[in-house]
């Protein structure tokens, strides 16, 4: 579509929500140049002038499909109650017990904390401290630092260091894994309800809840909503530049700026800008070729070993996988299988694909390569059920020599094998594609 001003193309596909008709709007007449009027799609690096949104509309890139702004009007007065909400159900969560074990009239009861306490004091001190941060630290910081700033932005004189803690907000927000662990959780049940009876506690209950309200919360707050009012109230500088010429965005909080600011602090938020993520295909590669190491241990060292009446038989992932489908659980299986086995494999091979199609200066099926790697990068942390899973058990069977179970090298392994393909899918830059490809001269 024709471009207005250098380089700078209106946005042609504009979708309301609810999966309407695409419109198509113009903007011919002069609009005020905010920090969010120029955008960049973060999937494929063309730059737009974003024309007024209604309501619920979505502004959608009409080259690679990439999500760029998702209007809600009423989007940081709902993402506060749903934040208030999480962090209410989070106490509860942490305060009660979530499940209680009863074998041979032995009971264990267990909170969200128990599994890395326990997993702690049997040494496996990385697979504690992942468990800890990903159920309990990253959700608790990332609805605490949401709530600080748009509680902040309605006080006449807001605290200091909002857009440092909104960026905290951002980046935190893949880590927060409460629905990844509720599903460990259900696999857990799943191989313990023939071993002995379980009961529900309030907790769990709280934990669903959590789990729906930080998902409502994360549907509904449009971020670049946020610096617009901390512009407005004087938070943030009002930045009027990069209308013309080559540009850049601000990898954190998406302002746009002149490619010359390369190396300086964004003025918005303070990080360091960067054209294209730094060392995107260099970090990318030493990440992918780490996991790819530490991917033979996870799957040939057990992740648990099952202990009862002084007998115990150890489990790989694939032993696990083969346990619920002798147990008639052929959908949970396959959901395991799926999580834990074939999501990190097609996941590296999918990384390696897209740095060699950047290194060979690939032409085709560009649309169809930035839909993988946000698929790559959305999938991910599905993987950690598994490493959950464990830390469940490991909480809630402990009943000596009757039935105990221990952590095993593989879950540890497989552990840094989720989170580093995490930070590998977070370090590649899919517009290096693009620019491979000569579709971003300007």
């Amino acid at each position: 579509m024709a471009g207005e001003g250098a380089g700078i193309s209106r946005l042609g596909s504009l979708t309301a929500a609810g999966g309407s008709r695409p419109e198509e709007h113009t903007t011919s007449r002069a609009l005020p140049l905010s920090p969010s009027a120029i955008v960049e799609c973060r999937g494929c690096g063309r730059f737009y002038r974003l024309p007024p949104l209604s309501n619920g509309s979505r502004a959608v890139c009409e080259r690679c499909g990439a999500l760029i702004r998702h209007y809600n009007a009423h989007g940081l007065d709902r993402t506060l109650a749903y934040s208030f909400g999480g962090l209410i159900l989070i106490v509860i969560a942490n305060s009660l017990p979530f499940m209680t074990l009863d074998i041979e009239g032995q009971l264990e009861t267990a909170d969200l904390v128990t599994g890395s306490i326990e997993l702690f004091n049997r040494g496996m001190y990385l697979l504690a401290a992942a468990v800890i941060a990903t159920t309990i630290l990253a959700p608790l910081i990332k609805v605490g630092s949401t709530i600080y700033v748009l509680l902040g932005l309605r006080m006449r004189r807001p605290p200091p260091f909002m857009p440092q803690i909104f960026r905290l907000v951002e980046r935190l927000t893949p880590w927060a894994m409460i629905e990844v662990y509720m599903l460990g959780v259900f696999v857990a049940y799943v191989k313990l309800v023939d071993l002995a009876s379980i009961h529900i506690g309030v907790a769990l209950y709280a934990l669903v809840t959590l789990m729906i309200t930080m998902a409502a919360a994360n549907a509904s707050i449009d971020s670049d909503a946020v610096w617009e009012e901390m512009e407005r109230r004087g938070l943030v500088p009002a930045v009027r530049g990069a209308s013309e010429g080559p540009r850049l965005s601000c990898h954190a909080c998406g302002l746009v700026q002149p490619v010359e600011a390369a190396g300086s602090g964004c003025p918005r938020c303070g990080a360091t800008l960067h054209r294209r993520r730094a060392n995107s295909l260099t970090r990318c590669a030493a990440l992918v070729i780490a996991a790819v190491i530490l991917y033979i241990p996870a799957n040939v060292y057990p992740v648990m070993t099952i202990i009862s009446f002084g007998s115990g038989y150890p489990s790989t992932i694939l032993e696990g996988v083969e346990e619920l489908l002798t147990g008639g659980m052929w959908p949970l299986a396959l959901l395991v299988f799926f999580a834990s086995i074939t999501v990190p494999v097609l996941k590296l091979v999918s990384l390696i694909y897209l740095m060699l199609s950047v290194r060979f200066k690939a032409h085709g099926r560009l649309r169809d390569r930035t839909r993988m790697y946000r698929i790559v990068d959305a999938v991910g942390r599905w993987s950690m059920i598994d490493v959950f899973m464990v830390s469940i058990l490991v909480a809630l069977v402990r009943a000596g020599s009757i039935a105990t179970i221990e952590p095993g090298v593989g879950a540890t392994s497989f552990c840094c094998v989720v989170v580093i393909t995490m930070i590998a899918a977070m370090s590649f830059d899919p517009r290096l594609m693009w620019d491979a490809a000569g579709e971003n001269d300007d």
